[in-house]
C-alpha cells in the first residue's frame, strides 16, 4: 500500500485502509477482481435495514406507535454511540438576523453567522460575520471539490417560481434562513468536514475572497473527474447496489408526499377562503335581526376562531413539514452524486489494474504504484461512505421522528380547538334556550 497516497484524504471509516487487502499481493501469476467487489448479499441486509417489521398489535398513542416503528431514542442510542468520541461537540454555529440590502444594482439578504469554539485552529474564540445565499453555494461547491468521498449536506433552491413565491418575504427568508442554520450545523457536527479550510475561511474572513483556496483542490478530486470514459464497472459491491435502490424508493415516496401536501395546502386554502365568507353571511344576518342576534353573532365567531386556526395549521404545515420533505429530497441527489463519484473510483481502479496485470503478463512488467494509489483512493470512497450513510440515516430517523411526532401533535390541538370552538356555542345556544324558557314560564 501506499501510505503517502492515504494521508492526502481524510477518512471517517471504522477500518483503515492499510488493513484492507490489495488484490495484487495474494498472486500477482493471475487477475483478481478487486479486493471489494465481491460482498456478501447477506451483510447487505443487516447493513441497510430501516427497522425491525412493525407489531400487527394496534397502538393506543402516537409515542407507541413511533417506538412499534423503531422510531424512538433508545432504538439508536447505540449506534449514536459510535460517533460519541469522534463528534464530540467543540464547534457551534447558528445563522440568524437577516437584513434587506437594496443598492442601485441588485437586492439581496444577508445573514449572521455566530461561530463559537474551542479549537485551537481557530484565532478566537468567537466569530461573528455576514454572509449572502451566494458565499454559502461557494462553501458547498469548496467542500464538494476537496472532500469528493464525502456527503455533503444540501443548501435549499436559490431560485424561486416568480411570481408565486416572494423571496424577499418574511415568511421565505425565515424559512431559508432556518435552512441555512441546518447545512451549517450538519458541516459543523461532521468530522471531517469540520475541518475543511474553506468552512474556517467562511466562518472567520469578514470579507470572504471566493477565489483563494484554489490551489487546496484535491489530486484526488481531480482524478476522479478524470477516469477514462466508456469503462463498465465489473461489479458495483451488493452494499452499494442497496444504496442505491433506497434511494430510488425514498425519493419516490417523498416526492409522493410532497405533491400530496401541496394539494392539501391548496384545497385547504380554498376551504379558508369559503369559511371566512361564511362567516361574514352570519355576521351580516345578525344585524337583520332581533331575537336572533346572539346566536348568530356567536356562530360567527365560532367560524372566525376555525378560521384562524385552520391559518396555523396550514403556515405550520408550510413553513415546518414541507422544508424537511426538501431538505431530504436534495439529500438525495447529494448522495446519488456521491455514489456516482465511488463508481467512477471504481473504474478508474479497476481499468488500470487490468491494464498492469495484462502488460506483466505480456513482458513482466512491474505493477506500477499508481494501482496502489488507486486503490487507496477506492478504499477511501468506501469507507467514508458507508460512514456517512451511517451517519445520515440516524439523522434521517431522527428529524422523521420528530417531524411526525409534531405533525401528529399539531393536527391533535388543531382538531381539539376546531371541537372547543363548537362545543362553547353548543353550551351557549343551550343556555339560551334554558333562559327563553324561564322568560316564558314567568
Amino acid at each position: 500500500m501506499s501510505a503517502g497516497a492515504s494521508k492526502g484524504l481524510a477518512s471517517s471509516g471504522k477500518k483503515p485502509i492499510a488493513e484492507v487487502p490489495h488484490p495484487l499481493s495474494a498472486a500477482e501469476e493471475s487477475p483478481s477482481v478487486p479486493a471489494d467487489v465481491e460482498v456478501d448479499k447477506s451483510t447487505q441486509e443487516a447493513g441497510l435495514t430501516n427497522g425491525t417489521p412493525v407489531e400487527m398489535s394496534s397502538p393506543t398513542s402516537t409515542s407507541s406507535l413511533f417506538n412499534r416503528l423503531q422510531l424512538d431514542d433508545d432504538a439508536e442510542a447505540g449506534v449514536s454511540d459510535l460517533y460519541a468520541s469522534a463528534e464530540t461537540r467543540d464547534l457551534f454555529v447558528t445563522v440568524d438576523d437577516p437584513k434587506k440590502h437594496v443598492s442601485t444594482m441588485e437586492t439581496f439578504i444577508t445573514y449572521r453567522v455566530s461561530t463559537k469554539t474551542t479549537r485551537l485552529e481557530f484565532d478566537l474564540p468567537e466569530y461573528c460575520v455576514r454572509r449572502r445565499y451566494q458565499d454559502f453555494d461557494w462553501l458547498r461547491i469548496k467542500l464538494d471539490e476537496t472532500q469528493p468521498t464525502h456527503l455533503i449536506p444540501p443548501l435549499p433552491e436559490k431560485f424561486v417560481m416568480k411570481g408565486v413565491v416572494d423571496r424577499f418575504s418574511e415568511e421565505f427568508v425565515e424559512t431559508r434562513m432556518k435552512a441555512l442554520d441546518k447545512f451549517l450545523t450538519r458541516v459543523a457536527d461532521h468530522p471531517v468536514l469540520s475541518f475543511n479550510p474553506h468552512l474556517h475561511a467562511f466562518l472567520t474572513a469578514k470579507d470572504l475572497n471566493k477565489r483563494q483556496g484554489l490551489a487546496l483542490l484535491t489530486k484526488v478530486g481531480e482524478s476522479v473527474k478524470q477516469v477514462a470514459g466508456g469503462y463498465k464497472l465489473r461489479a458495483r459491491p451488493a452494499e452499494f447496489n442497496a444504496m442505491v435502490d433506497y434511494l430510488e424508493t425514498f425519493s419516490q415516496k417523498l416526492g409522493t408526499i410532497d405533491r400530496i401536501s401541496q394539494r392539501i395546502l391548496k384545497e385547504q386554502s380554498e376551504y379558508l377562503t369559503e369559511m371566512r365568507e361564511y362567516s361574514t353571511v352570519y355576521s351580516n344576518w345578525a344585524l337583520a335581526e332581533r331575537v336572533l342576534k346572539h346566536p348568530l353573532e356567536s356562530v360567527a365567531g365560532c367560524v372566525t376562531t376555525c378560521c384562524r386556526v385552520l391559518e396555523d395549521h396550514s403556515e405550520s404545515m408550510t413553513q415546518d413539514f414541507l422544508p424537511v420533505l426538501r431538505e431530504y429530497i436534495l439529500y438525495v441527489e447529494s448522495m446519488k452524486n456521491v455514489l456516482r463519484k465511488r463508481d467512477q473510483s471504481q473504474a478508474e481502479y479497476e481499468s488500470k489494474f487490468e491494464a498492469a496485470i495484462l502488460r506483466k503478463q505480456e513482458d513482466s512488467t512491474p505493477i506500477p504504484s499508481e494501482v496502489e494509489t488507486c486503490q487507496d483512493k477506492m478504499e477511501c470512497f468506501n469507507a467514508d461512505l458507508k460512514a456517512d450513510w451511517e451517519r445520515w440515516q440516524i439523522n434521517k430517523r431522527q428529524d422523521f421522528k420528530n417531524l411526525l411526532t409534531g405533525m401528529a401533535d399539531k393536527n391533535i390541538a388543531s382538531y381539539e380547538k376546531h371541537q372547543a370552538a363548537w362545543e362553547s356555542l353548543v353550551t351557549l345556544l343551550q343556555d339560551k334556550q334554558t333562559e327563553d324558557k324561564t322568560s316564558e314560564t314567568n
